[in-house]
This record gives structure tokens, sequence and C-alpha cells, in this order.
């Protein structure tokens, strides 16, 4: 079982469900456990579908993909999202890389210590990220200037907090149904020879 919600197979979708299905392929032609979790709503599907590659694939963002996927990564752990965590830490690690310095953030990630690997900016950024997403309510303009005051802009902060506001919801639906990475193919991008 891949989630505790019935899921419509990919060879068994017909009409919105396999309109959708063929929206939401991934770059390796499969459709993955969390598009497929949508597949009693298609609706749903298209709407989130949109969202994530916005926030994480649209070659406009000007922070490089490996470290929103770094975002993504370390707003799952916060969550316990298993299966998030492992797409988005396989895509890291290819665009990354670098086993070593893959191995580096994934042993901060578990810590709760992105100053062991990362400084200025993006340290600021992952420090961002780790209060979005278990202590919003108490973000406040001076943490915001912080921020800043390493040297990002606005639109790199917009991003980071869309990256992180995208997964948080994304982690809750995974999380909720059950949904399973078994049978999906992980990881978006290759890994560079």
């Amino acid at each position: 079982m891949s989630a505790w919600i019935k899921m419509i197979d990919v060879a068994d979708a017909t009409g919105a469900v396999e309109e959708m299905y063929e929206l939401v392929k991934t770059p390796h032609g499969t459709v993955d456990n969390v598009m497929r979790a949508h597949s009693l709503r298609p609706h749903t599907m298209k709407g989130h579908v949109t969202l994530y590659r916005s926030v994480l694939h649209n070659p406009e963002n000007v922070l490089p993909f490996w470290f929103l996927e770094v975002v993504a990564s370390y707003t799952s752990h916060l969550n316990n999202c298993a299966y998030s965590f492992s797409h988005h830490f396989t895509n890291a690690r290819n665009l990354i890389n670098d086993d070593e310095k893959s191995d580096r953030i994934m042993e901060c990630f578990r810590n709760r210590s992105p100053h062991d690997v990362f400084e200025g900016k993006e340290l600021a950024l992952l420090n961002y990220t780790e209060r979005l997403t278990v202590d919003v309510a108490n973000i406040n303009k001076s943490d915001f200037d912080a921020i800043k005051a390493t040297g990002c802009d606005d639109g790199e902060i917009l991003e980071v907090n869309q990256v992180v506001a995208y997964f948080s919801y994304s982690n809750r639906l995974l999380n909720g149904l059950g949904v399973t990475t078994e049978g999906d193919t992980v990881g978006y991008y290759k890994k560079e020879k």
C-alpha cells in the first residue's frame, strides 16, 4: 500500500484524472504518489502541481535550484515528512554533486545546526526556514531585517518563503494521508557524471 487513501492507478485513469496525470508526469514519465493522492479530486492536483513547479522549478527564480532543494529538504525534515525528504534531498544531493558536502548537510539537518555547513545569506535563509516551519507565529520584522542584513533581497526571501510554505502544505498532505514513496522514481534531477 502506498497511501491510506484510495489512489487511482495510472493505467485505470480516465477523464479528468487521466488528463491531470498527463499534466503532472515527472521527467521520468511517471506520476508520483504525491500527485496520485489527489486522484479522487483531480482539480486539486492541478493547483498542487502549478504551485510546486512555480516555487521549485521555475527558471525565473534567482536562488540556485540546489539551494531551493536544500530548503525543501530542511522544511520536510523539520516536519518529519519522509516522503518529501527522500525525494528532495535526493534532488539536492544530485544537484550539489558532492557526496561529502551532501553528507555534511544531512548531518547538520539531523542536529538542527545549519551553521555547521552554511554561512552568510544561505545560513540566514535556512534559519528563516526553520522559524517559518516550526515557529511562524513568533517571526517579527527584526527577524526579517536580520536576513536582509546578510545581503538577501526581498525576492530571495520570498523564494524561500514560498518553498517553505509549499512544503508545509505538501508535508501535511503526505503525512496526513500516509503517502509513501512505494512505486515512485525518487528524485527529479539526475546526478551529474
